[in-house]
């Protein structure tokens, strides 16, 4: 297994984001419309993960940096986005691994606090989040903090 950093529009980063976005169609009715820049996760401003195995990526993360704005968020926040692991790989601490890599790149580059949205019909992702000390955060952020089902959470680094 091996985890590498890669653009957030690599080929193998693309084809592992549409397949989220049919997971969350498939969860919510919609995939998930906050607009990304493959630039906001460029270092030392964020960082892109693919975790491959001979080859075949078969999870993926990122975060991104964020300030104060009117959607919520604080000076020196780290947002985490597109957490994802592959069906078939489910289950073998990718997740947990990739979180812990973008947790300490996020640290080193001086931000103060991890946040990350989820839904209501991902309670996998929190009970990873959970159980790696994330907390809910309120107020809540991001594109759909007004929804009923989102979910907020933050960790200080």
């Amino acid at each position: 297994m091996e985890i590498m950093p890669v653009a957030y529009d690599h080929p193998d980063a693309l084809k592992l984001n549409d397949q989220v976005q049919l997971e969350y169609a498939e969860r919510y009715g919609d995939g998930d419309l906050t607009p990304l820049d493959p630039a906001q996760f460029a270092p030392p401003r964020g960082l892109y993960l693919i975790a491959y195995d001979d080859g075949t990526p078969l999870a993926t993360g990122g975060w991104r940096a964020m300030e104060r704005n009117a959607e919520g968020y604080a000076d020196g926040d780290a947002e985490l986005k597109r957490m994802y692991v592959v069906p078939g790989a489910r289950g073998r601490g990718l997740a947990r691994r990739i979180l812990a890599v973008l947790e300490d790149s996020a640290r080193q580059a001086g931000r103060l606090r991890m946040v990350l949205e989820t839904g209501n019909r991902q309670p996998e992702a929190i009970a990873l989040y959970t159980s790696s000390g994330y907390v809910p955060a309120v107020p809540k952020f991001g594109l759909y903090r007004s929804y009923d089902s989102s979910r907020c959470f933050s960790k200080p680094l």
